[in-house]
């Protein structure tokens, strides 16, 4: 009886001296843009200070038309509509942590270099790129980003 309670007691200190694991905050951004286009997935989601974009690619905001113009202007307009969900929940390129670029013609890498780096001129994240067969809408190329949101 006496092993009994001294192991029950024992459990019940260890369980009160840990402390509860903080709560997660997790938040799904949907833009009314895409909103009014009825996709499945929202623009990003925060999981406390870190944002998880959904891929982007180079459609004219609150369409489904990409940006004409080839490799050149998507990409500029995927950079664009990453901006757009950046600063709107408060953070910018310049907290970007890691890049994934799905490219329909990996030859156009190059091109689509020489506007990525407009974008980053100073410190430049994390970054992976791979030749994809099919993606969204016949783009050229789509971008998932993650970013911190500085306090």
């Amino acid at each position: 009886m006496k092993k009994l309670l001294l192991s029950s007691l024992l459990s019940m200190l260890v369980l009160a001296s840990c402390s509860p694991p903080e709560k997660t905050k997790v938040t799904h951004y949907l833009s009314e843009e895409m909103e009014a286009l009825g996709l499945p997935f929202s623009d990003a989601v925060i999981v406390d200070n870190t944002m998880y974009l959904s891929g982007q690619i180079g459609n004219i905001p609150g369409t489904l038309e990409l940006a004409p113009g080839g490799i050149e202007a998507e990409a500029h307009q995927t950079m664009k509509n990453i901006q757009k969900v950046l600063e709107a929940n408060g953070s910018s390129f310049d907290h970007a942590i890691k890049l994934t670029i799905m490219m329909a013609d990996i030859r156009e890498w190059a091109q689509f270099n020489e506007i990525y780096k407009q974008y980053f001129p100073g410190k430049k994240p994390a970054r992976s790129a791979f030749g994809a067969n099919g993606l969204a809408l016949g783009a050229r190329v789509e971008i998932e980003c993650i970013a911190y949101i500085p306090e």
